[in-house]
């Protein structure tokens, strides 16, 4: 089996870079640098090229790398971030408020280019599929095998494109071929693109390689049976019929080792920190990840979440803060003290210039005064200190700040060198755990109490652990869906999570009031696309 490596992954982004920057510059010259379509697949490396096109697109709409994307919209719609206004910055039309309040309408800026940017990534994902299903792997120089497993691989990545989508707008249109620009496919039932999904992802994740260190930043099969138990897992509320046995077994795939792991069989981490640091791209228990690489020339960017620009004097950095995404304070108040994801994953309190005690000073609010970060959104410097706030009251220290991913300073031989995480082993163990006890009408068994532990028994010392741990009468339905928001914060999951908890239009939380309308669990089709394509059907409530 022949596959493709990290070294080789790098120079295929950077050739298909050059490749495109080429094509669009000096339009008035003879192209000499055009591709057609029938001169390209040649050889393995030309297919290989094509088949990682969509990848590079995929960062674009998943990740924070973004304020449009989907991770935008499944983490300020949801309990835990917020964009407030912070003094005279951050209102953007009231973009981040209508997020906030569940108010936002089909004629949302940032909507409609989450809407563009996915189904751009589909489109991609199409385009590669079209041109090498019809290869034959002697021509290009490739084994059978592993053409096969390049095919299923893009099917699998296509039918992770639908399922974010259906997570989002429910009802859409089903397409796989690229679109002509004149026709307009008719919507289908969140019943039929859950349907759509399933098949695809069951027939095609058996057929991909394992997951091994070559494949990093690839979809594996260990990403496929991630993908399944996340679609099983939501299946009672996607389509109406509860597939906790199926997730169950999906989850027993990756668990078990069958389907890979980097070093082998896949294994939690033991501290809170590797996951997620900037030599995370062989993380033990990381199941599909988007490599990014400073040194590549991609590296991460996670300018709004890191919250203010005196990041760079703080943590010895080159890059700053957009001063965009805070903490909501119930959020932060969900973990204990004890906890220490609350020390090692956010920033807060007290800043200090790196490696020294000299503090930071602030530049709006707190003009020249130490820069301390507190939990609350209120005007504190107006004596404002008993009041909640809200989402127009926000100073420049307001709320606990993002700091789980950490990229090392400007000296560190692996700096900004993180890979983003999109499903890791400590969410298959919550994935299992939670359809043990909707099985069990809601009550936790044994063994759900030991996978939840499994992973929070890092985030308490010794003292504190007999205390901290979970058991059978203390592991309800709310306490699980209180702990993925405490284990899983800042990773784009809460949404379709507070969705599957009946939570997201009845629960209260900081100054945001339960609008009651289960028409809010889907988003609005942009009106602009209904314009273009009038076979689309609006959701109801819009």
């Amino acid at each position: 089996m022949k596959i493709i490596s990290n070294k080789q992954l790098y120079i295929c982004f950077c050739l298909l870079s050059l490749w495109m920057m080429q094509a669009c510059t000096k339009l008035d010259e003879n192209p000499y640098s055009e591709i057609r379509e029938d001169q390209f697949f040649n050889n393995r490396r030309e297919v290989l090229q094509a088949a990682l096109r969509p990848f590079t697109h995929l960062q674009a709409w998943y990740t924070f790398n973004g304020d449009q994307g989907y991770y935008y919209h499944s983490e300020l719609s949801a309990d835990q971030l917020a964009w407030p206004q912070k003094g005279r910055h951050g209102y953007d039309a009231g973009d981040h408020f209508r997020q906030h309040y569940h108010t936002w309408t089909d004629n949302e800026s940032r909507m409609r280019g989450c809407w563009i940017l996915m189904w751009t990534g589909l489109g991609y994902v199409n385009n590669a599929l079209e041109n090498i299903e019809q290869l034959d792997p002697e021509t290009v120089g490739m084994e059978e095998e592993e053409l096969t497993a390049i095919v299923a691989e893009l099917r699998v990545l296509r039918a992770f494109h639908y399922m974010k989508i259906m997570d989002l707008w429910g009802n859409v249109p089903i397409t796989t071929e690229v679109s002509t620009g004149i026709d307009n496919p008719e919507t289908k039932s969140r019943a039929e693109v859950f349907d759509f999904v399933q098949t695809e992802l069951e027939t095609y994740v058996p057929q991909m390689f394992p997951l091994s260190s070559e494949l990093i930043g690839r979809v594996s099969m260990a990403a496929g049976y991630a993908m399944l138990a996340e679609l099983y897992l939501n299946a009672e509320k996607w389509r109406g019929t509860p597939m906790w046995e199926e997730c169950i077994a999906a989850c027993d795939k990756i668990i078990s080792g069958e389907a890979g792991g980097l070093g082998g069989t896949p294994s939690l981490a033991t501290d809170l920190n590797s996951t997620f640091s900037n030599t995370n791209k062989n993380a033990t228990e990381n199941l599909f990840q988007f490599a990014y690489s400073r040194q590549g020339g991609f590296a991460i960017g996670w300018g709004m979440l890191m919250g203010y620009d005196y990041m760079r004097d703080v943590l010895n950095v080159g890059y700053g803060g957009s001063n965009g995404f805070v903490v909501i304070p119930t959020a932060f108040d969900s973990y204990a003290e004890n906890d220490l994801r609350k020390k090692e994953w956010f920033l807060f309190g007290p800043q200090y210039r790196y490696g020294t005690t000299t503090p930071v000073l602030g530049t709006e609010e707190y003009d020249g005064q130490p820069f301390i970060l507190v939990n609350s959104i209120r005007r504190e410097s107006q004596g404002d200190t008993t009041s909640e706030g809200g989402m127009a009251e926000g100073e420049e220290n307001s709320g606990a700040r993002f700091n789980k991913y950490k990229s090392g300073t400007l000296s560190d031989q692996n700096y900004l060198e993180n890979h983003y995480v999109m499903y890791r082993l400590t969410e298959i163990y919550f994935n299992k755990a939670e359809a043990l006890m909707r099985q069990n009408g809601g009550n936790a068994t044994q063994e759900a109490v030991d996978l939840i532990n499994a992973s929070r028994r890092r985030a308490f010392s010794e003292a504190d652990w007999p205390e901290a741990q979970y058991t059978p009468a203390s592991l309800t339905m709310d306490e699980l869906l209180a702990e993925r928001g405490r284990e899983f914060i800042f990773e784009g999951k809460r949404r379709t999570d507070l969705i599957r908890f009946g939570k997201f239009t009845t629960a209260t939380w900081w100054d945001h009031q339960p609008s009651g309308d289960p028409n809010k669990e889907l988003y609005a089709i942009p009106n602009t696309q209904i314009a273009i394509n009038p076979n689309l059907v609006q959701n109801p409530g819009y």
